[in-house]
């Protein structure tokens, strides 16, 4: 990636928390399962359509599109150099040869013009630091009478992995984890905004829908607490306190996701809008 404007968000995927996703992206992955079938019937790709996946991490996303696309071609844009070097192995291993990898800032990268029928993401675009400039881009990219299907997390309270951690406030600076205050996972957590993005930028017929899926964490509560803890948010909290609390935390966390256990995974619900729109033919 030669350039950014998202500094921030380019230092913290390509580091520990890129890193992280990228050793784990299968488990990312399962996390997110749920939410790929309404992504991808929202998204409705056809035979040789061309997609553009938006913050497609380790191309799980990208890899399905590639398939309902067929002829045509899948194209993922994430900041994330070690989840894209993650993302064009395991296409590679899978034998996907329409598919491709950008490793570039939706917000200034020159996407060619006019040149796909689809823009989609799987909680990708919630974490520009000028989501007007990223958006309008974006939308330059789409064909007339192109579409978008996009998904951002909702409201925190929706999410059990953030509930169990906001249990710990007690012993970690939880604070205002989940506030969407910049670019993070919540930015766009009231849909207006996103609808309102995404109208400036040119779509219409912008509609919302509130979905929520489950997720698996883990076999088991140990394992899924100890996945959310290492993760980057939680490796975070836990290095603002001492090993004592560290402890604690790891306790506390077991102990509360233990009522997620069903048979041999941990389950906890998550919530998204997403967002579909068109450009006008």
């Amino acid at each position: 990636m030669q350039q950014t404007a998202n500094t921030a968000q380019a230092q913290a995927w390509n580091g520990y928390e890129g890193a992280h996703w990228a050793a784990h992206h299968d488990r990312w992955n399962a996390v997110n399962a749920g939410f790929n079938e309404p992504l991808l019937t929202a998204a409705s790709i056809r035979p040789g359509e061309h997609v553009l996946d938006v913050g497609c991490g380790a191309g799980a996303t990208t890899r399905l599109a590639a398939r309902l696309a067929g002829q045509g071609h899948a194209t993922g844009l994430d900041l994330s150099g070690p989840m894209l070097e993650q993302a064009r192995a395991v296409a590679a291993e899978e034998g996907i040869t329409n598919i491709s990898f950008t490793h570039a800032d939706a917000q200034i990268h020159g996407l060619p013009r006019a040149a796909f029928d689809v823009a989609m993401s799987r909680f990708g675009i919630m974490f520009f630091s000028d989501p007007a400039a990223a958006f309008a881009n974006i939308v330059s990219a789409l064909r007339p009478g192109g579409r978008i299907a996009f998904l951002s997390a909702a409201e925190p309270e929706g999410n059990e992995w953030l509930t169990a951690l906001t249990a710990l406030e007690d012993i970690l600076p939880i604070g205002d984890f989940g506030a969407p205050d910049g670019p993070g996972m919540f930015s766009l957590a009231d849909p207006g905004t996103a609808i309102g993005l995404l109208r400036t930028a040119g779509l219409r017929n912008v509609h919302a829908e509130h979905i929520q899926a489950h997720g698996t964490w883990g076999r088991t509560a140990q394992e899924a607490a100890d996945f959310l803890l290492d993760s980057g948010p939680g490796r975070h909290l836990l290095s603002s306190v001492d090993p004592a609390a560290q402890a604690l935390a790891r306790s506390r966390l077991t102990e509360g996701l233990g009522a997620h256990e069903t048979g041999d995974a941990v389950r906890l619900r998550s919530t998204g809008w997403l967002f579909t729109a068109a450009l006008a033919d």
